[in-house]
């Protein structure tokens, strides 16, 4: 019964739906559709002449059509996978990078805290940056209110955090005597979370061409216009052809909306966004209980030097 319960749920959800999007479309077709058997049923009255087409030619575009809204779909959830699979990268680049500093860098309890601090801020930036934010709560919660307004200040915010993670492992190099390998390891982690975020750009400032999305707008509204035409004679009670319009009418005008909802995969104004909050604050737990653990591994090692001295 949970799988029943679960189909009936999403079937009938608003929320992350397109149909309050579509709503308005698929009733001005119904409207249409109205307004075309109405005019029929008075030319047929009046100058006794009888108004139609030939519904084969439909069934041949309404396929094509069909397909022509299939591949936008596509095209715009290679987008949003795209974006998904970047922004694993970036969990994955920046525990890989915090485990590096930790494993080699210095000992050095306020080093280590400040650097996990602003590795997470470098996800936090990313994400404000593609949302077109400049102050966010969670990296004056890491770093502290004067840094966060120094980020906010930047002309590109994750490029100025990735700048300070390359300040503090050089800091460690230098001061602390940090392996020269594994100084180079951790400097390439970083600069891979700079290529995860230039790819998401890339996907967010290169929208699907203007002219794809017009001219199958296009063929959708042709279609649903004369397609109360191609109905007439066809269905035996007429004012049955706007109700048939707006069935036909909601889903072309659905795989429409959710080719360009899908476009964007950041913007929290699309429907389907990636739950970059979610992400973020992942990656924030994630970092923090590796530097838990790796304190904890220090202070063990100590102590166990300690009782064989």
């Amino acid at each position: 019964m949970k799988w029943f319960n679960h189909f009936w749920q999403q079937a009938l959800a608003r929320r992350g739906s397109v149909l309050l999007h579509v709503t308005l479309h698929v009733i001005g077709f119904g409207a249409i559709a109205a307004a075309v058997c109405a005019a029929s049923r008075f030319v047929e009255q009046q100058f006794n002449t009888y108004l139609g087409l030939d519904v084969a030619p439909y069934e041949i575009a309404g396929g094509l059509l069909g397909l022509l809204l299939v591949l936008r779909t596509n095209a715009g959830y290679d987008r949003w996978w795209e974006g998904r699979k970047l922004w694993g990268g970036i969990v994955n680049q920046s525990r890989n990078l915090v485990i590096t500093a930790l494993s080699y860098g210095p000992a050095d309890p306020a080093w280590r805290q400040q650097f996990v601090r602003w590795a997470s801020a470098f996800s936090a930036a990313s994400r404000a940056s593609l949302r077109g934010q400049r102050n966010d709560p969670q990296i004056a919660a890491l770093v502290g209110p004067e840094a966060a307004a120094q980020i906010a200040a930047a002309d590109h915010a994750p490029s100025f955090v990735a700048l300070q993670l390359g300040a503090f492992l050089q800091d460690a190099a230098e001061k602390h005597g940090m392996d020269g390998f594994a100084f180079l390891q951790a400097d390439r982690e970083r600069a891979l979370l700079i290529d995860h975020l230039g790819a998401c750009e890339r996907i967010l400032k290169s929208p699907l061409p203007l002219v794809y999305s017009i001219e199958i707008r296009r063929f959708v509204m042709l279609f649903l216009v004369t397609l109360p035409f191609a109905l007439l004679h066809k269905v035996a009670d007429i004012w049955l052809i706007p109700i048939i319009t707006m069935l036909v009418a909601y889903p072309l005008t659905a795989l429409d909306q959710m080719g360009i909802e899908l476009q964007n995969p950041f913007a929290t104004d699309n429907l389907s966004h990636l739950p970059l909050d979610d992400i973020t604050a992942t990656i924030e737990r994630n970092l923090a209980g590796i530097l838990a653990v790796a304190s904890q591994t220090t202070v063990t090692a100590d102590r166990s030097i300690a009782v064989e001295s």
